[in-house]
């Protein structure tokens, strides 16, 4: 175990050239990230899901009441035990030659059939208020870290000028603010990566679990080897359009439309500006360029600048999801629909269509960033 540790820990990757471990320990003059202090994050990331739990019960569900935003889910199917056992074990959407033979064995007529099937795949369907709650406290937490982060650092000088990221570097003190910073956002993407097999489950759960994974490994790996400053832009950066996103998916479950698709086109604007704008002509011209020339590249620098550029790839993808569903509401006229998440659809608007019409209905997003990080849940809708 100890040669295993001596691996993972040497200097030669993690650290620049004429550079060790013993350089960064904390002193009495100042103190530099220590690895230990990621264990931190656990603790937290337990509060911040239990915060999370009483904010939805005792502050999101009674604003989505208020709101008159029901709790009631989908009408429940009737108990057939034949049915359930072909929903089940064999398919949830049974073709012709299926339901003719169904129709045959219980003696309901087709209509029945297909009815009794979307009202059971719409019992595994989240209510509106629970999707509500969820967007509500999203929206709230990161619109706390966003300004946390806006008010951190425009007291920096590295917010203004780049290049202060990388003098002096590795030798640069950690400041409690940052290390709230830090930690705090680390413990939100553990909280994530938690809670997502609890939450609602939409369609980009690969991606968004991916999107956790390597924001929280960006986030600890810059803050082992002190890349701490530059990292900050990152997430503030990437924090930007989260509170957007999730106004708009709020304004949507409220049903008030227009203040939905204003809200999404302002989100729109954001993530496309900070992210394909902003992030590869700011962020990424100072991890790949300036630091290049002020300290150097060593392995560890690969490492983190090829996790950034994973992300820029991953605000490309959502871009484009975000640029297709602008196009779909230019086309319809307001936003209505995206290709991420859970489909939303009532029971009671399904059992209206004609028998061999599917089913209306509307897909929604919810990362990341955030991605980050976050894309779209309700009928606006785009996460990071």
């Amino acid at each position: 175990m100890a040669g295993i540790l001596a691996w993972f820990w040497n200097e030669r990757f993690w650290l620049p050239h004429n550079v060790t471990w013993a350089d960064l320990k904390n002193t009495d003059e100042a103190t530099f990230p220590q690895a230990e202090d990621l264990y931190l994050a656990f603790p937290l990331a337990f509060c911040i899901f239990m915060v999370r739990l009483i904010f939805e019960r005792f502050v999101a569900k009674p604003c989505a009441i208020a709101l008159n935003i029901q709790a009631n889910g989908p009408q429940i199917a009737q108990p057939n035990a034949i049915l359930e056992k072909v929903f089940t074990a064999i398919t949830k959407h049974p073709d012709e030659k299926r339901l003719e033979g169904l129709s045959k064995q219980l003696d309901w007529d087709v209509r029945s059939i297909q009815r009794w099937f979307r009202q059971r795949c719409n019992q595994e369907k989240p209510s509106t208020l629970r999707k509500f709650c969820e967007s509500m406290w999203r929206f709230s937490f990161s619109l706390y870290v966003f300004t946390y982060g806006v008010r951190f650092l425009k007291k920096t000088p590295w917010l203004w000028n780049t290049r202060h990221c990388w003098y002096n570097y590795p030798y640069q003190p950690l400041t409690t603010d940052l290390h709230y910073y830090y930690i705090l956002e680390l413990s939100f993407y553990w909280s994530l990566m938690f809670s997502q097999f609890t939450d609602i489950k939409r369609k980009d759960f690969g991606i968004m679990f991916l999107h956790h994974l390597v924001a929280i490994f960006l986030i600890s790996f810059s803050y082992v080897n002190n890349m701490a400053r530059v990292g900050t832009l990152v997430l503030c950066l990437h924090d930007s359009a989260d509170a957007l996103l999730e106004a708009a998916k709020m304004a949507n479950y409220a049903k008030f439309q227009k203040i939905c698709d204003l809200l999404f086109v302002m989100f729109a604007m954001v993530f496309i500006t900070t992210r394909l704008g902003i992030f590869p002509l700011w962020v990424l011209n100072t991890t790949l360029f300036e630091s290049w020339e002020i300290v150097g590249p060593y392995p560890s620098w690969w490492v983190f600048n090829l996790l950034l550029l994973l992300i820029q790839g991953l605000n490309c993808f959502w871009s484009y999801l975000i640029v297709k569903i602008a196009c779909k509401a230019i086309s319809k006229g307001k936003v209505s629909k995206d290709d991420r998440s859970d489909i939303e659809s009532s029971s009671d608007e399904e059992d209206s269509e004609p028998p061999g019409k599917s089913p209306h209905t509307a897909t929604t997003t919810n990362g990341t960033s955030g991605t980050n990080g976050y894309l779209l849940t309700g009928s606006c809708s785009v996460d990071d």
